[in-house]
């Protein structure tokens, strides 16, 4: 393919998602020309009715007080459940297996509360070594809750210091080490600084074959790679939905258990007033009943500006067929893929896998030297990336609302400032 500003705009004139672009704000510079928006994997994009959808409750917050809780368009006490159907679709899941509460971190607490279960002889947690570093401090702080030191509790999975994505086969040797005495796996859906997405499906069956519970982190998946969380039989997941799925900054988290646990009341959990029997939750009962399924985790009723802001984006996800979506992102990652290593003068080490079946959209590069200075560069010509350290800027290309024509124009900046 001719590398090319023709190419990349005969590449957005075909493309059958294009026109969702137009259905999010874009940030702009002070002359008023939009930037360059890579950081889709940090925080979406605002929804253009994201400002409709809030107002609407601010509405009838306004009109109604508190019986808005009962006689809002969607009342205010079920509100939660209306974002399930499309969480649902995303995540290859059933209704009753997902749920948009807490945050990211509160939910992997309640889940390990119910699913991290060590005794003597099956105490260890096995992570990834550059797992999101929140994942990290739960779980160490969870092991020494429970009595266990981390240093002898926690297990990681390190990548080699000549390739900075993991084999399936170290992780599976690492579990095949580690299983008879591991309890919990956690694993995240796509490295938050690599960006690989991980074989979710082959290693929750390697987990049960060695009796271990397994989890997944999917802030970096979720919206971004396909999903068939159900079917895989993971026993859970927490995510964010404020990156691929532009919920808003800090909007509310997401969490799913598997539908084999919906009956089993007799796990332990940290309950709270929502995850009781709604049908009896006005009672004021003093013993709790949980709810069937994932609402028995819930603690509180939902903020409901927040998930109104998560709905307006959902809404257009809800339009989208997503076998497409999943297209688009290969062929344009691979697009950047190719300016990248073809076309860019400046030298670059791609970390995320070559392979699309094992990336999102995301690449992950790295500067050994100047990776820093060229950053602050990106971001002097209006390009929004983001920065990880010791030496990583991570660059996605939203399938969503990003051009093959931005991609372009991003290698152009790079060949100007190199």
């Amino acid at each position: 393919m001719e590398w090319s500003i023709d190419t990349a705009k005969n590449l957005d004139r075909d493309d059958v998602l294009s026109s969702y672009r137009s259905r999010f704000h874009y940030p702009k510079n002070s002359e008023g020309r939009e930037k360059l928006y890579f950081t889709g994997n940090s925080l979406g994009l605002c929804p253009k009715t994201a400002r409709e959808y809030i107002y609407k409750e601010l509405d009838q917050w306004e009109s109604l007080g508190s019986k808005g809780h009962v006689q809002a368009s969607i009342p205010w006490i079920e509100y939660h459940h209306s974002v399930k159907a499309s969480l649902a679709r995303l995540l290859g899941a059933k209704k009753s297996e997902v749920i948009a509460m807490n945050s990211l971190t509160t939910n992997l607490h309640l889940m390990m509360t119910s699913f991290y279960r060590p005794n003597v002889d099956r105490h260890k947690i096995i992570i990834l070594k550059d797992a999101f570093p929140s994942d990290r401090y739960a779980v160490a702080s969870q092991i020494q809750n429970h009595g266990f030191d981390p240093k002898t509790s926690l297990v990681e999975i390190a990548s080699n210091p000549d390739q900075p994505t993991i084999s399936e086969q170290k992780i599976r040797q690492t579990i095949a080490q580690h299983g008879s005495s591991t309890s919990l796996i956690l694993m995240e859906g796509v490295s938050y600084l690599s960006g690989q997405f991980f074989d979710i499906e082959e290693i929750s069956k390697v987990a049960k074959e060695y009796g271990c519970m397994f989890g997944v982190d999917l802030a970096h998946a979720v919206g971004n790679v396909p999903l068939q969380l159900h079917d895989w039989n993971i026993d859970f997941a927490v995510w964010c939905n404020y990156k691929y799925l532009n919920g808003g900054p800090g909007t509310v988290g997401g969490c799913f258990v598997h539908q084999k646990y919906e009956t089993q009341f007799d796990l332990p959990r940290l309950s709270g007033w929502w995850g009781h029997d709604e049908k009896r939750r006005f009672l004021m009962e003093k013993d709790f009943s949980p709810m069937k399924g994932i609402d028995g985790w819930c603690l509180s009723n939902a903020p409901i500006l927040l998930v109104a802001a998560l709905r307006a984006s959902l809404a257009i996800f809800d339009e989208v067929d997503l076998g497409q979506l999943r297209e688009k992102s290969v062929r344009l990652t691979r697009f950047l893929e190719e300016g990248l290593i073809g076309h860019c003068k400046k030298s670059i080490k791609i970390l995320t896998p070559n392979d699309s079946n094992r990336r999102g959209a995301q690449l992950s590069l790295c500067f050994p030297d100047e990776g820093k200075e060229m950053f602050d560069s990106l971001q002097q010509h209006d390009v929004v990336c983001d920065w990880r350290e010791p030496n990583v800027i991570r660059v996605a290309p939203t399938p969503l609302y990003t051009r093959y024509e931005d991609v372009f124009r991003f290698v152009e900046i790079l060949n100007k400032i190199s």
